[in-house]
C-alpha cells in the first residue's frame, strides 16, 4: 500500500496563483508596461495617443490621466498606477505623466535590487526615506509667489499648456486663466482658497482657439424659451427657481369627470389662473430673469414674455449652483417664499449666437464668485484637448497660489533633487542606502525623457546637466527646441511645488505598495474565458 499524500486544495477550481519572485516580476513588468505607455507624450515635444472606443467614438489627448482611463486597463498591479493619475489630477489638476513615469522607473530600478538578493521590505524602508528626504529637498529649493507676480502665474499657465493642443494660442488663454484664478480666489487672513470648481470651462465649436473669451459671470449653453422674450436685458435681477413652473399632475391615476362643457372651460381657465398667479409672484419679487432648473409651460411662458421677463428652463444643478456664487442670488424651490432678497444681481444678460447655437450671458456680476471661460475651436477633438490643458493651467496656477512656492521646470527640479538625495545617501549606512541611490536614479527619468522625447541625445544632456548643478546652478535645464542646456527660470518655465512633491510621493506609496506583493491569488470566473485571470495576467514565463 502506498502512502503517498493525498493532494489538499485549499482554493476553488480555476483559481490562478503566482508566488515569490514571478508575482513581482508579473507585477513590475505591468506597472512599467504602463509607465511606457504615457512617457512619450512627456513634456512639450511629447506625441500624443489616438484612442478609439468600442463605440467608435475618438480621443487624441497627450494628458496622461485621459490616456490610462480610457484605455481600460485590466491588469491589477497597473490599476493601481493609474490610481496615482487620478490622485495627482484630484490634488493638483497636472503632472499625471510625471507621476506615472516616475512610479515606472522607481519599480524598475527596485527590480535591480532585487536581483542583488535585496529583500523587498529593505528597498521599501529605503524608498521611504528617501521619498521624506525628498519634500525637504523641494521645499528647500522652491521658490516664493503671491497673486502680485502676475507674469509668473501667466508663465506658469503657459508652462501648463506647452505641448498641448492649445499651443498656439497659449500665450492669450494663460491671461484667461490667470484673471479666472485671481477672480474666484477668497482670503482668509494670510491663507487663499481656491474651488477650481467655481471656474467653468464652457466649450463651443466654431471659430478658433483664439476667440476663446474670459466671462466675469456665467456662460449657459441655453436659450431663452420664448422668442417674445427680450434679447437682452440691462441691470438684471435673477430668480434662481429649482421648481417647474408648470402645473403639477398628480401622482397617482385620477380621472376627472366632466359632464358640462361650460364645466370643461372652467377647468381649463383654472389652471390658466393658477399658471398667471406663479407668473405673477416671480413678477412681483422684482425679477426681470428666471433660470428654472425644471420646465416651464408654454402657457407660462407667455405670460413671461407678456411681462418683459427673460427665461431659461432645465438649467442643469451644477450651473444654477455656479448662477448662485456669481450673482450672489438664492437657489428657491418653493415659489410662495422668492422676495426681493433671494434675487441674484448682474449687469447684463443676454443671447448671443455662438457658432450655430443661443447661448446665455450672465455678465457683468459684482465680485462674481463663479466665472466662465469660453473654449472655441476648429472641432471637437481641438476643444476637448484645450479644455483639458485649460484645466491642467487652472490647476497650476491655482495650486502655485494655495501653497504659495514654484519651482522652475525644464527637468531642473528632478537633477537638484537626484544629487541631493546622491549627498544624502553617503550619510546612510547599510543597504538602504542602495535604495536611496537607487531613487536618486528613478528621478532623473523626467529629465531622460524630456530629452528623448526632444530626439536629443539623452547622455550627452544628462552629463551637461549634472556639471552645471554641480557647479551650483539650481534652474539648470534643458530646453527641448535648442537642444541646449538653459536657466529654466529666466526662460519662463515654471511649475508649482505641489506638481513635484505629490507626484513623488503618489509615486513613491504605490511602488512601496507593489513591492511588498509577493503572492497573487486571482479567483475564479467561469465567464472569463482566462481561467479567472483578467487578460495578461497568466502564463509569465519564468524570467
Amino acid at each position: 500500500m502506498s502512502n503517498q499524500m493525498q493532494p489538499i486544495f485549499i482554493l476553488p477550481e480555476g483559481t490562478q496563483r503566482t508566488t515569490g519572485r514571478n508575482a513581482q516580476r508579473t507585477n513590475i513588468m505591468a506597472a512599467k508596461l504602463v509607465a511606457e505607455t504615457v512617457r512619450t507624450t512627456l513634456g512639450p515635444k511629447g506625441m500624443d495617443k489616438m484612442i478609439v472606443d468600442s463605440l467608435g467614438d475618438v480621443i487624441v489627448t497627450n494628458d496622461g490621466v485621459t490616456i490610462l482611463n480610457e484605455m481600460n486597463i485590466e491588469h491589477p498591479s497597473a490599476k493601481m498606477i493609474v490610481e496615482v493619475a487620478k490622485t495627482q489630477e484630484d490634488e493638483v489638476g497636472d503632472g499625471t505623466t510625471t507621476a506615472v513615469v516616475i512610479a515606472g522607473e522607481l519599480l524598475k530600478r527596485a527590480e535591480e535590487l532585487l536581483d542583488q538578493e535585496i529583500h523587498p521590505t529593505v528597498v521599501s524602508k529605503g524608498y521611504r526615506i528617501a521619498a521624506e528626504k525628498a519634500q525637504t529637498i523641494l521645499l528647500n529649493i522652491s521658490e516664493q509667489v503671491t497673486e502680485k507676480d502676475t507674469e509668473l502665474l501667466i508663465n506658469i499657465a503657459i508652462t501648463a499648456m506647452t505641448g498641448k493642443g492649445s499651443e498656439a494660442a497659449k500665450e492669450k488663454l494663460a491671461e484667461l486663466t490667470v484673471k479666472a484664478v485671481k477672480s474666484v480666489m477668497e482670503k482668509e487672513g494670510s491663507k487663499i482658497m481656491i474651488d477650481r470648481g467655481d471656474i467653468k470651462l464652457e466649450k463651443k465649436v466654431g471659430g478658433c482657439v483664439e476667440d476663446s473669451e474670459f466671462v466675469e459671470g456665467i456662460v449657459l449653453d441655453k436659450e431663452k424659451v420664448h422668442t417674445g422674450m427680450p434679447r437682452q436685458v440691462k441691470n438684471a435681477k435673477i430668480a434662481l427657481i429649482d421648481c417647474a413652473l408648470e402645473i403639477k399632475s398628480t401622482e397617482i391615476d385620477a380621472k376627472i369627470q366632466i359632464t358640462d362643457p361650460s364645466q370643461m372651460q372652467a377647468f381649463l381657465d383654472m389652471e390658466e389662473k393658477m399658471l398667471r398667479q406663479m407668473v405673477d409672484k416671480v413678477s412681483k419679487s422684482g425679477a426681470n430673469v428666471v433660470f428654472c432648473q425644471k420646465g416651464i409651460d408654454d402657457m407660462a411662458q407667455h405670460f413671461l414674455a407678456k411681462k418683459g421677463i427673460y427665461a431659461a428652463r432645465r438649467v442643469k444643478k451644477s450651473d444654477m449652483e455656479a448662477l448662485a456664487r456669481a450673482t450672489a442670488g438664492k437657489i428657491v424651490t418653493n415659489l410662495d417664499d422668492l422676495n426681493e432678497s433671494d434675487l441674484g444681481k448682474s449687469g447684463l444678460v443676454e443671447e448671443k449666437k455662438v457658432g450655430d447655437e443661443d447661448m446665455t450671458y450672465v455678465q457683468e456680476c459684482r465680485n462674481a464668485k463663479s466665472v466662465t471661460i469660453l473654449i472655441r475651436g476648429g472641432t471637437e477633438h481641438v476643444i476637448d484637448e484645450v479644455k483639458r490643458a485649460m484645466e491642467d493651467a487652472v490647476g497650476d496656477v491655482a495650486s502655485a497660489l494655495v501653497s504659495g512656492r514654484v519651482v522652475a521646470g525644464a527637468g531642473a527640479p528632478e537633477i537638484e533633487l537626484a544629487r541631493n538625495l546622491r549627498l544624502f545617501s553617503d550619510s546612510l549606512s547599510g543597504r538602504e542606502q542602495l535604495a536611496v541611490k537607487a531613487f536618486a536614479d528613478a528621478i532623473e527619468i523626467i529629465p531622460r525623457t524630456l530629452a528623448e522625447n526632444s530626439g536629443l541625445d539623452p547622455i550627452d544632456i544628462m552629463t551637461e546637466l549634472k556639471a552645471m548643478h554641480d557647479k551650483g546652478k539650481k534652474w539648470a535645464g534643458v530646453d527641448v527646441f535648442t537642444g541646449k542646456v538653459i536657466d529654466s527660470w529666466k526662460a519662463g518655465v515654471i511649475e508649482p511645488l505641489k506638481i513635484k512633491t505629490q507626484a513623488i510621493s503618489s509615486a513613491a506609496e504605490v511602488a512601496m505598495m507593489i513591492l511588498r506583493i509577493d503572492d497573487v491569488i486571482a479567483g475564479s470566473n467561469k465567464d472569463s474565458g482566462h481561467g479567472g485571470m483578467p487578460p495578461g495576467m497568466g502564463g509569465m514565463p519564468d524570467m
